[in-house]
């Protein structure tokens, strides 16, 4: 059982620096939105620009990818606590299916974690 449970923290460990590592990514897409303020405000400023402005679209981009980032990078977050106190065992399964579409660690993670929390000794500590 001792080992079950080193491969929990593992994991626990591992969501939280996936967590954190999409939490600090997002500031990505803030600068990328930031890039479409700057532009938009060039294309103002150009009597002769396009029909619309395109400064909207790296706006929209960038708003989308940090929410997206940010609710990843929360979830993440969370297993990782319900991991340490051995509750929520279906979000936790829900969660790693979803890391799997982000990237390859996420898909790593998300197929090692499935193969643990499918131990018949892993769902015994979760029923408790």
């Amino acid at each position: 059982m001792a080992g079950t449970s080193n491969n929990l923290n593992t994991f626990r460990i591992l969501f939280l620096v996936k967590g954190i590592l999409a939490l600090v990514f997002s500031l990505i897409f803030v600068l990328y939105a930031g890039i479409g303020v700057f532009v938009g405000e060039l294309v103002e400023a150009d009597s002769y620009g396009p029909p619309f402005n395109p400064g909207i679209i790296f706006i929209i981009v960038g708003a989308f990818g940090f929410i997206f980032t940010v609710a990843l990078g929360v979830l993440a977050l969370l297993v990782s606590k319900y991991i340490k106190e051995r509750r929520n065992y279906t979000f936790i399964y829900v969660v790693a299916l979803i890391n799997a579409l982000s990237g390859v660690l996420g898909i790593l993670l998300a197929i090692f974690t499935l193969i643990e929390l499918s131990k018949a000794e892993v769902k015994a500590e979760f029923s408790r």
